[in-house]
């Protein structure tokens, strides 16, 4: 309790010291206002919720993924599991630490026109996925430990054998450039922008009829 009051007490201090002079505090806060926007509109446009989800669709919102996506669904493990299934941590706080640091990166790259034409994993990616299919088929494996001896037992990755799982072998931007994969919903355009742009559109057509006569 003596922490909790210690603490409040310097609450009122804390507050006067972040909020800025009286004459800056509308500017301030216009500004404010004008960031969490611009972050509230790109989060929107560039589907960011959606990466929050498990659904392997939203792995397609950039096109890149095309070839994985579509490799994917038509093989094996399209049935069983999903893209977060292999390619994330499955413990909670590791999880979203990791999908925001992909997803950032991810981001980054596609963003500045710097993704591969061949997309391999990075050495994290490689762990984590590692990590996975020992985590799905541990119970095979050690059966499979047992018979292969150590061959299976220097640093080895599962893909280095089983190549083709589960994306094939051709994995770049051209392999399939006419894969099917789900196209992204339409942005929606918030109701009162859009009476706006009408109501802009129809006065200006009116004005324009009136200036021919």
């Amino acid at each position: 309790m003596r922490v909790f009051r210690h603490r409040h007490e310097h609450l009122p201090e804390l507050v006067r010291l972040v909020r800025p002079p009286r004459q800056w505090l509308l500017p301030v806060l216009l500004v404010l206002g004008v960031l969490v926007g611009l972050v509230a509109m790109t989060l929107h446009i560039s589907r960011a919720t959606s990466y929050l989800t498990e659904d392997p669709s939203a792995c397609v919102n950039c096109h890149i993924m095309a070839p994985q996506y579509a490799s994917w669904e038509k093989g094996s493990h399209g049935r069983v599991a999903t893209c977060n299934d292999c390619h994330v941590p499955q413990d909670l706080m590791r999880k979203y630490a990791y999908k925001a640091y992909d997803g950032t990166r991810h981001a980054f790259m596609f963003t500045f026109r710097m993704e591969p034409q061949v997309i391999r994993m990075h050495s994290t990616g490689e762990r984590v996925v590692q990590e996975n299919c020992v985590r799905c088929h541990g119970e095979m494996m050690e059966t499979s430990l047992a018979v292969a001896g150590s061959a299976h037992t220097q640093e080895r990755r599962c893909w280095d054998c089983h190549r083709g799982v589960p994306h094939g072998r051709v994995n770049s931007l051209a392999s399939a450039p006419h894969a099917r994969v789900p196209a992204p919903d339409p942005l929606r355009m918030p109701e009162w922008l859009q009476q706006r742009l009408e109501s802009s559109s129809a006065s200006r057509e009116n004005e324009g009829g009136g200036a021919h006569k």
